[in-house]
């Protein structure tokens, strides 16, 4: 039996089955990496959250673009409502982007952010027009359950802990000194034994002495 891939959007599965199928199909895609294709699902998962949101008040509207300017006019400028609008026009630029584009781009950061827009849209909607928990608010995209198809065990502080502590222990280390020990020079050790005076005259002065002798007694001798 083959087991289905755990999905980040199970919160919508019991508000708005459509909506459920088309991201998580998104999903699929992304694991399977068709990211162009993920993103284009992605785009449709916003038009259907923009054409749900818009309801009754939808009129003449046909195109994502045309909802979206409608939907935009109608929101009071909470901050949720205009991060909810940022989030669709992001889905609608990229998704008209992967779809005109003429050559294939394996962009998937591109694709993974449309997942995370879209899940943050999707938590909005549930919430305020589903009247959803607002305990919904508080979940994190788990993208190691978008890669794997299994809830990670570690919680986002966790994976942000382990990372940080990553970071600071793969720091530049110190170069390793060269296994090669330089010989050490010798101590140059030089003895100087004392040599003791020999006591009386020198055989270099009797020489001289004789040779003084012999000189005046010719010179003596020239002279008398």
């Amino acid at each position: 039996m083959i087991m289905k891939a755990g999905t980040n959007f199970s919160f919508l599965k019991d508000i708005d089955k459509n909506l459920y199928e088309i991201i998580t199909e998104a999903e699929n895609l992304y694991r399977g990496e068709f990211f162009e294709q993920s993103i284009t699902q992605t785009r449709r998962f916003g038009e259907h959250i923009c054409r749900n949101v818009l309801g009754q008040h939808r009129t003449t509207e046909i195109t994502f673009d045309e909802m979206l300017a409608t939907l935009k006019d109608k929101t009071g400028g909470s901050e949720q409502e205009k991060e909810f609008i940022n989030d669709l026009y992001f889905l609608k630029k990229q998704g008209n982007s992967s779809v005109h584009s003429g050559t294939v781009k394996k962009d998937a950061i591109v694709a993974l952010e449309c997942l995370q827009r879209a899940f943050e849209a999707g938590l909005n909607y549930a919430v305020y027009n589903k009247n959803a928990q607002n305990s919904l608010l508080t979940l994190n995209y788990d993208i190691d359950l978008l890669v794997t198809g299994k809830k990670s065990k570690k919680t986002l502080q966790e994976k942000y802990l382990e990372e940080k502590q990553k970071n600071t222990t793969t720091k530049f280390k110190p170069k390793k000194t060269s296994s090669k020990t330089t010989k050490k020079s010798k101590k140059q050790v030089s003895s100087m034994k004392s040599i003791s005076q020999k006591s009386g005259v020198s055989l270099f002065w009797i020489i001289v002495g004789i040779f003084l002798i012999i000189t005046l007694c010719t010179v003596l001798f020239l002279f008398i």
